[in-house]
């Protein structure tokens, strides 16, 4: 029976490259979203991938969505915490709300997820959650104390629930993509983006399927071994 896993974030961009590689590589697929009605109806039209709706930094709509996701699919054994959102200020110009939406969506999703998937994961055994970082968690990045803070703590919150799940076989890991060519990417005024590009050592922008591979790779039966890591795909832009 092929295992279940949920996206978050998932009709769109890296959140539907990585439900797609994991449709491909055998697994039942779910794609979380939040707003965007027009992106889920094309994901389920292309590839029959069941959509659900809600908001990941709504705790008690995250509890209630994923139980209706194991009522109506079947227990989740894979979660990839993907969905995110950015509210760009520097600092003496950045609001509370701006602050705080960032951190209840990017970062507060993930303990959401987690809270409502991992007890399950535990009692049978095995499971997987994927959480997208950043390179700008890694690196920090101007203008973006709020979102940096939130990718940071994610990979925090990566490295101490692997120790929690470790014994039962459930593996927790990141991934923190540099820039990607994404419609967010592409909003980029074309003089900055070249500026971004000329930091990459490979001299380009990645490739959604690119993170939607590492995903598939941290989810299968040969990652049983890798667990609290943080798989870093930015073409070379920041290492440590």
């Amino acid at each position: 029976m092929a295992r279940l896993a949920i996206v978050t974030g998932g009709t769109r961009g890296i959140g539907r490259a990585i439900c797609e590689k994991l449709q491909a590589d055998g697994f039942t697929v779910v794609a979380n979203y939040a707003g965007n009605d027009a992106a889920a109806g094309q994901l389920k039209a292309d590839t029959g991938i069941r959509c659900y709706k809600w908001d990941v930094g709504d705790h008690e709509a995250t509890i209630a969505g994923c139980a209706r996701v194991a009522e109506e699919v079947g227990p989740i054994d894979a979660v990839v915490n993907n969905a995110g959102i950015t509210r760009d200020a520097v600092l003496h110009k950045m609001s509370y709300d701006d602050w705080h939406e960032v951190m209840r969506i990017n970062l507060g999703g993930c303990f959401n997820m987690a809270k409502a998937c991992f007890p399950g994961m535990r009692e049978r055994g095995w499971g997987r959650i994927v959480n997208i970082g950043s390179i700008n968690g890694q690196a920090g990045q101007y203008g973006q104390v709020n979102y940096a803070a939130a990718k940071s703590g994610i990979h925090g919150f990566t490295k101490a629930l692997a120790q929690e799940g470790a014994k039962f076989g459930v593996t927790v890991n990141a991934i923190a993509p540099g820039y990607i060519d994404t419609d967010m990417v592409a909003a980029v005024p074309e003089p900055v983006l070249e500026k971004i590009i000329a930091k990459i050592p490979v001299g380009r922008l990645g490739h959604a399927e690119e993170i939607a591979r590492g995903v598939a790779f941290l989810c299968s039966e040969d990652a049983g071994f890798i667990t609290g890591s943080t798989m870093s795909i930015n073409g070379g832009q920041h290492m440590y």
